[in-house]
C-alpha cells in the first residue's frame, strides 16, 4: 500500500475492561463489515437493528466514493438496514476540501460529480481545474491518468477521497482508490491531500454528522482493516473494533491492537449491547 501521510499504528489496552454501555454512536464501515459488494454479511443487519433498538445510532462510514449516495442507501436498505441520512462518504469529505465556485477536475465516480456538484464546485473531466480529486473508478485507463497528472502539473491541487490499496469483494480483494492514486501522484510528482479514513477531513465529517455528544466514550469504530478503519478512531479518539469479515481474515494479526477483535458485526452488538465485553 501506498502510505502518505502515514501514521504509526498504537494499541488500545482499554478493551477489556472498557464498560460499553456509554457507546451511544457505531461508526461501521460498509465494505467487510456489513457487506461484501451490497451482499449482507451474515448477522450484519440484525446486529444494526439491535444496536438501533438498544437506543444507539449507527452511522455508515465508507471509503466508498464511486457510489451515488442516494444508491448507497437504497442498497442498505434493499438488505434490511434503513440508512437515509446515516451515510457518510469519503467522497463528501473530499468535497469539503474544495470552494464553492471552484473548478474539480474528477478523475473518480459519480459520487464524486455529485458531492462536489452539493458543495458548490463545478466539476469538470478534462481541462484547467484549481483541483483534482481522485477515487476510485473501474474505467481509469493511461488517457484518464495523462489527463489528471497535466492538470495537477499546471497547478491544480492534488486530492483524494481515500488511499485503500485494494477493495474487498465475494472472489477476493481487488485494486482500490488508493492503487489509481498511485499513479496520478507518481506521473504528477505531487503528494496528496487525502479526505477519507483514517484522515482528518472525514473525521471532521463524522463529528459534525454526530454532534456535541460525540466523544472518545461515548463512540467505537467498528472495520476490518487496521491501517484504515483502526487508524481512523485513533484520529476520533474511540476504541476501535476489528471484525474479520473482510480484508483482515481469521488468524491473520493485524498491524495494531484493537479494543475488540472479534469474528463479525454480530458479535460487536453483542458486546455493546451486553455493556462488557
Amino acid at each position: 500500500m501506498v502510505c502518505y501521510n502515514g501514521r504509526v499504528p498504537t494499541s488500545d489496552d482499554g478493551g477489556s475492561n472498557r464498560d460499553w454501555s456509554a457507546v451511544r454512536f457505531v461508526l461501521c464501515d460498509l465494505d467487510g463489515v456489513v457487506w461484501l459488494s451490497r451482499h449482507a454479511i451474515d448477522g450484519a443487519p440484525d446486529a444494526i437493528a439491535r444496536m438501533r433498538a438498544s437506543g444507539r445510532r449507527v452511522l455508515f462510514v465508507t471509503n466508498n466514493s464511486f457510489s451515488l449516495l442516494a444508491d448507497q442507501e437504497q442498497a442498505l436498505a434493499a438488505i434490511g438496514v434503513p440508512a437515509v441520512g446515516d451515510v457518510a462518504t469519503s467522497a463528501q469529505a473530499a468535497a469539503f476540501l474544495v470552494e464553492p465556485g471552484e473548478t474539480v477536475l474528477v478523475c473518480g465516480g459519480p459520487g464524486v460529480y455529485e458531492a462536489v456538484s452539493a458543495r458548490g464546485s463545478e466539476p469538470v473531466a478534462d481541462g484547467a481545474a484549481d483541483a483534482v480529486i481522485v477515487g476510485f473508478h473501474r474505467d481509469f485507463d493511461y488517457e484518464r491518468l495523462r489527463i489528471a497528472s497535466a492538470a495537477v502539473r499546471s497547478g491544480a491541487r492534488l486530492l483524494a477521497t481515500n488511499d485503500d490499496a485494494t477493495y474487498p469483494t465475494p472472489e477476493g480483494l481487488i485494486p482500490g482508490g488508493g492503487a489509481i492514486l498511485a499513479a496520478v501522484a507518481t506521473a504528477s510528482a505531487a503528494t496528496p491531500t487525502i479526505a477519507g479514513k483514517p484522515y482528518a477531513p472525514m473525521a471532521a465529517l463524522v463529528r459534525d454528522r454526530c454532534g456535541p455528544g460525540f466523544n472518545r466514550d461515548t463512540a467505537v469504530m467498528v472495520g476490518d482493516r487496521w491501517s484504515t478503519d483502526g487508524l481512523f478512531a485513533e484520529a476520533l479518539g474511540c476504541p476501535f473494533a476489528l471484525v474479520r469479515t473482510g480484508v483482515t481474515p481469521p488468524g491473520v494479526a493485524p498491524e495494531g491492537v484493537a479494543a475488540l477483535d472479534l469474528a463479525d458485526l454480530a458479535a460487536v452488538a453483542d458486546v455493546i449491547t451486553g455493556g462488557r465485553s
